[in-house]
Order: C-alpha cells, then structure tokens, then sequence
C-alpha cells in the first residue's frame, strides 16, 4: 500500500525493543502510539521480534497485520537452549540479528527501501540501524523510555555496553528521550548528541475524554493503574495510606486497575489490612474503552511511583480532564503543576495521606476542560506527529 499510493512521502522504519505482541497486548504500546501519530505525515512500517519459547517445531513464524495505518511484521523466533550457557547467548544474538534483516528485507520488498530507521528503546536495535547508515546510508533516529539511565535506578552498566551505546547514540540524527529529565541523566552517562530532542508519549485523545458533568456524590472515587511492580509503583505504600484514611473518613474509594508480577501479593495485603472490597476494588487488567471509561469516572487518579519517565497513565488521565497525585520522581514534575493535580516526595506517606485529604475535599477546584487542553497541547497525535515528521526530515535531509 505504501509503494501504490504514497510514493513521496517518507518512509520510516520502527526498529523497536517493546511492541504489543500475542503475548502482551500492552507491552510498548506507547510506542504503537507514536508510529500512529507520525504516520498521519509519512509512511510509517514496524518490525518486531520476539523470542517465542513456545514455537515447537518451527524455527520462526511471521505475522503480518495493518492497525491505523502502520503495516507491522512481527517475527517470532525459538531460542536455541543447548545448555552451554555462553554458546546459547552467541547463537540466540545471532537469530535475533539474522531474523531482524529478514523482516527488513521483506518490508524492504513489500513497502520500498526506507529513508529513515527510528529505533525505540536502546542498544541492540540501534546497532542494526548503524550498520545500515554505514552500508545503505539510511539515517536513523532513537527514542528512548527507559528509565534505567536514572540516578535511582542505575542499571545502565557494562563496559562494552556503555561503549557501544556511546557509538551508536553519537551517530544517530537525532536523539529523543521522552523527558528532559532523562535526558540528563542520559548525558550523564556519556552519551552525548549534538541534537537531543525531548518529544514525549502520545495520548490517544478521542478514545480518552471527559465525562458529562458528574452528578455530586458522596463516595470519591480514586484510580491507581500500574503494572503491580511493587518496587516502582510502591502500590504497599498507598494501600497503607488509604487503610489509615479510612480510619478517619469512609468517603471515598479506591479503583486498582492492572496486572504484574506482585497482583496476588498485593491484593493479599489489602485483604490483610482490611480495606479490600471495602476501600479499594482490584479490578485487574483494563483496556482501551474499558479502562476509559473507569478513568473518566474517577474524581482523581494517584501515583506512588519510586521511579518513572513519563508515565502513560498520567497523559490519559489529563485527556479525560482528571486531576494527579504524583511522586515527583523522573520527568514528572515537566508535566505536573498547580492546575493539574499535586506533587509529593517520593516514599512520604505522610504527604500522600496529606495530598488525598486535600484532593477529596477540593478536587472540584481543577477545571476538567484546562487539564483536558493541556493534554491537546503537548501530548495529542496531530502534536506529537508533527513533532516526529520535523526530525525525519530533518535526518533525511542533513
């Protein structure tokens, strides 16, 4: 379709490390995101490749499928498990390299050579674009989420990494952290840019809106939506906080919304403290519509991240025009101030018992309407699209 109808327009190629995928609908969707935002101005295609344990007598399998306009291959491919642990490590680079130039050469073949590689999330797949920059001189660019660059995180390690990832990041076109903040801390570490460009997540504007003006109630509703990873969300934290609330105030409750690692310990806990099925609700994974729908019902949502970039759950709930509480970790405090909700220190109970009180009796004092147009502003497709499309041309044209 690409070759057919749209001969001159760009052609960018997503190398990403997270995608949605059978497995996990969920996994890297902002990056989904931001191939749906920029293919509003140029021909955008996707391939990903996942290691599949369960392949039984194939080596790989191809699935290829259109969604909003982003033709995506995904490859999935069986590990090799000999046993000898360093000789798996080099076969399984190998296939993971080798399975990623078949994708290329069949994008290549059904969609046109691309003219910019726009890699998401480091190291592996910006070593690819690399190499195509030196043998086709095809320009790429790299987004990156991670937060492991951050000071609280420091999980950015390895000499031959660091090095190869010093490489690879001084001969991109551009580089795009998701926050200032990052950004820094990528910088930090030596891994330098003469043209970083902070361009954030994207938020899918029309499926996230506003409810009708709410009936005044007398149960709050709060909203929490994480990946249950007790480490980062610090979801103990405000299960502590909303059993000691509850001891003073019984107006309001708390919607856990998510799936992880630590669901059924948390919930468990919750049981433990007496508040679940009382004070807060675990309703598991929800998406799209569903998850829409929960966030515009909500009075409020809270995070009690100890660590984060640019949480997608904190853009849709300024798309639905629902105020925060957050931790001022990572690149929050850049998108969180007065008229958008409250931020508080990181791992301060007192302060997050503090910032609900506070929000259940005033909430109604943020505007819906200027949280929502904050939202249009800095995160919407036609923004963050248009954002993308100024550095592609940019690198294709340098």
């Amino acid at each position: 379709m690409h070759k057919e109808n749209n001969k001159e327009r760009l052609h960018v190629l997503y190398l990403p490390r997270w995608y949605p995928h059978k497995y996990d609908p969920m996994h890297g969707l902002f990056i989904e995101r931001h191939g749906i935002a920029a293919s509003a101005y140029c021909n955008v295609s996707v391939l990903y490749v996942h290691p599949d344990e369960n392949l039984k007598d194939q080596k790989f399998h191809i699935d290829e499928s259109w969604k909003n306009k982003l033709p995506e291959i995904r490859i999935y491919y069986k590990n090799i498990n000999t046993g000898i642990i360093p000789l798996d490590k080099l076969i399984n680079i190998y296939r993971f390299f080798s399975y990623n130039q078949k994708g290329i050469r069949i994008i290549i073949k059904k969609y046109s050579k691309p003219d910019v590689i726009h890699v998401h999330v480091l190291t592996r797949h910006s070593l690819i674009a690399l190499l195509y920059k030196i043998f086709y001189h095809i320009p790429y660019v790299i987004t990156e989420h991670w937060t492991r660059y951050l000071p609280s995180v420091n999980t950015f390690k390895g000499l031959f990494r660091k090095a190869l990832t010093r490489r690879v990041i001084k001969h991109a076109s551009a580089v795009m952290p998701v926050t200032e903040n990052l950004k820094n801390a990528m910088v930090l570490h030596g891994l330098r840019n003469k043209n970083y460009v902070v361009i954030p997540n994207v938020v899918n504007m029309e499926m996230f809106q506003p409810a009708a003006p709410k009936e005044i109630r007398d149960i709050k509703r709060i909203i929490h939506i994480s990946c249950f990873d007790n480490n980062q969300k610090n979801i103990s934290g405000i299960l502590r906080v909303i059993q000691k609330l509850s001891a003073e105030r019984q107006d309001f409750c708390c919607d856990m919304i998510g799936e992880g690692i630590d669901f059924e310990w948390l919930t468990g806990y919750g049981k433990e403290l007496n508040i679940k099925d009382r004070f807060v609700f675990f309703h598991g994974l929800k998406e799209n519509e569903a998850l829409a729908d929960m966030i515009k019902q909500s009075d409020f949502m809270v995070m009690f991240s100890n660590y984060e970039n640019l949480p997608v759950v904190l853009l849709e709930s300024y798309a639905s025009g629902i105020p925060v509480i957050s931790t001022d970790v990572g690149g929050i405090r850049e998108h969180l101030n007065k008229n958008l909700g409250i931020l508080i220190r990181p791992n301060d109970e007192e302060q997050l018992y503090s910032g609900i009180k506070k929000m259940l009796d005033n909430n109604k004092q943020y505007e819906a309407t200027r949280i929502r147009q904050y939202a249009e502003e800095h995160f919407s497709n036609e923004v963050i699209g248009k954002r993308l499309f100024l550095v592609y041309q940019q690198a294709k044209q340098a």
